[in-house]
């Protein structure tokens, strides 16, 4: 008894001092705190912008001063942005000579950044040449991560001459799927991702869209047994996603719930301001944060992070950068040799400059939200349908019975006071390549008609298909039937006479090429009910890959820009803007009514189908309400 005793005393203290051993290693590791700082969507906003209401918000000079103050904090934070990080102002006119953009950036100290839809609106092409430009700077820019959208390879359908020249000028800039980063002795995988709805947005980049989830959890997977080997320890994991979150969910939501080993999304494209985060599967799971548009704000996120492979957020907080923050004055010096770079390379071939004074406006217009937000019409799209209306008739002689524009091509609001060259680009700035030329095309009264449905039924099923028209008046009752909302359409010439829409004539329409290459959507967002099909002069369809041969050119052959039209317009009207735009002028009426009356006037095929259907129910409910009575008094008899 005693030897067995004695036995277990001695197992006993074996365990102990096993146990004792394995305490202070499992306790050993402190964990640390590891430093994101982030933008996306920054959009070319060199400059700070006009607040509604006073004051002013972002520029790159003063979100210079905030990295650097954070920097001295955290010495080790990375800096990072999720892309769109170009297409806003007029700096991005030198996107694919110069790529002003990257070498901002870099000047900056920006780490790593990934492609939003913008980065594709100079086409392949531009794409190719602005990174090349980048590349052989010799000045410091920041890596590029792109996981899922690329060319197609040789041998996959759509691969030709500018899929091979993307391939080479990726290869030359060193884009890579993800890339490892070490500071203060932790790991960072950073890995970029595109969205659906972004690759829907960049409908001429060329690329294949790979399933983000898919690509994501590839990467994730290969990336950490990466870092595991090289640094036998487990990385942070960061997603640059420029694919969005809406009330509190949407792409990248959907994302960090199909995807394992995620730490942290960097939730770009949805110009999205979240606060507090969005936390998907609790602690250890995964965090979204998103910044806003613009450099209204620099995003800092502080993770714990452990060789385990855990990082939780523990502290999350947006800086505001406004007009209270100070400027960098290398940055500063840096914008101002690059707004003396556009002016003389691309503003003196409009004969403008960067700060010259178009027109006085005392007018208050609707701010960008406002022309999502509701239905109605409003004198900032009254401004910008006129002004293309106007400045196509002025280079090509020729009559424009309407010209049209939508909410999602509207980018800021026109300032009250002085109004410059700058402010314009910004309002309008998808004006330079393609993307931002406008068109001339004809469509039959029947499409013109489909037009303003479009504006009455599809705006509530997607916000920035909100139109507004010059050249035409029309009503809509938002309770009338689906894809029959409107119930008054006409002509209006200059001179205010009003003409009847025939179905099967052609009328002249102006539209910015943007818009002509999304016609397609309406088709498919309306499920196949509404279509508006572009035609030549003859009646004949025209393919959306070739409305590129229908832009509009002046005398001398240069392509009228959508920025241009706005701007020269105001420039003709002298010292202040035309009083006719201090209100909405009646050209489209939006009420709400269940009149019968109003219900059914001028009623199409939709709500006939309908009446239709509601008649064969009544008929069938009461053949069977008068079996059922028939029955009962058969039984009681």
């Amino acid at each position: 008894m005693k030897i067995l005793m004695k036995r277990i005393s001695a197992l006993l203290l074996l365990l102990c001092m096993v146990f004792s051993l394995c305490v202070p290693a499992a306790a050993a590791e402190e964990p640390k705190m590891v430093t994101i700082l982030f933008t996306h969507d920054l959009h070319s906003h060199f400059l700070p912008s006009a607040k509604e209401g006073g004051g002013e918000y972002g520029g790159y000079a003063r979100l210079m001063t905030v990295i650097k103050k954070q920097k001295e904090l955290y010495p080790d934070a990375i800096l990072v942005d999720a892309g769109d990080f170009s297409m806003g102002s007029l700096f991005q006119t030198a996107f694919a000579t110069s790529a002003l953009e990257l070498r901002i950036m870099g000047a900056m100290g920006y780490d790593v950044t990934t492609f939003g839809n913008h980065e594709f609106d100079y086409l392949p092409q531009g794409l190719a040449s602005m990174l090349n430009v980048a590349a052989e700077s010799g000045e410091p820019v920041p890596a590029i991560v792109d996981a899922n959208y690329l060319p197609p390879k040789e041998g996959e359908a759509g691969y030709g001459e500018d899929a091979e020249a993307v391939w080479a000028a990726l290869e030359n800039y060193g884009v890579k799927d993800y890339i490892i980063l070490e500071r203060g002795g932790v790991p960072f995988v950073l890995f970029g991702l595109t969205g659906f709805d972004s690759d829907d947005c960049a409908p001429n980049s060329g690329m294949i869209l790979e399933d983000p989830a898919v690509a994501a959890q590839r990467v994730v997977d290969e990336a950490t047994a990466e870092c595991v080997e090289t640094y036998g320890v487990e990385p942070v994991v960061i997603a640059l996603s420029h694919s969005g979150t809406e009330n509190g969910e949407g792409e990248d939501y959907e994302l960090a719930q199909n995807v394992e080993g995620i730490h942290l999304i960097i939730s770009g494209h949805t110009h999205t301001v979240l606060m507090p985060s969005i936390d998907v599967g609790g602690i250890g799971g995964t965090s979204i944060v998103s910044a806003g548009e613009y450099g209204k704000y620099l995003g800092v996120v502080r993770l714990q992070y452990t060789t385990k492979g855990t990082a939780v957020l523990m502290e999350y907080s947006l800086i505001e950068i406004d007009e209270t923050v100070d400027e960098d004055p290398e940055i500063a010096a840096l914008v101002e040799a690059y707004k003396a770079d556009v002016e003389e390379k691309y503003l003196t071939n409009y004969g403008m400059t960067f700060d010259q004074i178009l027109t006085s406006n005392p007018y208050e217009f609707d701010n960008v939200d406002a022309v999502y937000d509701y239905q109605h019409e409003s004198t900032l799209g009254n401004v910008f349908s006129d002004a293309y209306k106007w400045a196509v008739e002025q280079a090509t002689g020729e009559t424009v019975d309407m010209a049209v524009t939508a909410s999602g091509v509207i980018r800021e609001s026109i300032p009250m006071g002085n109004v410059t060259v700058s402010d314009i680009f910004n309002a309008a700035s998808l004006g330079v390549g393609t993307e931002g030329e406008l068109i001339a095309i004809y469509v039959t009264g029947a499409d013109l008609k489909n037009a303003m449905e479009v504006d009455a039924s599809v705006y509530p099923l997607m916000h920035s298909a909100q139109l507004f028209m010059s050249g035409v008046e029309y009503s809509f009752n938002t309770s009338r039937m689906i894809f029959n909302k409107v119930d008054y359409a006409m002509l209006r010439r200059d001179d205010g006479t009003l003409e009847p829409i025939e179905d099967d004539k052609l009328y002249r329409i102006v539209a910015g090429m943007y818009m002509g290459q999304m016609l397609g959507s309406v088709e498919e967002t309306s499920m196949g009910l509404l279509t508006v099909t572009p035609r030549d002069a003859e009646g004949n369809p025209i393919a959306v890959s070739d409305l590129v041969n229908y832009v509009v050119r002046d005398e001398n052959g240069t392509a009228v820009k959508e920025w241009y039209a706005i701007a020269s317009y105001l420039n003709e009207m002298g010292d202040e803007m035309d009083p006719k735009y201090a209100e909405t002028d009646g050209r489209k009426v939006v009420y709400s009514s269940l009149n019968p009356v109003k219900l059914l006037r001028n009623a199409n095929k939709f709500t006939y189908i309908l009446l239709a259907v509601l008649l064969v129910l009544v008929l069938l409910i009461v053949l069977i309400v008068r079996a059922v009575v028939r029955r009962i008094r058969r039984k009681r008899k």
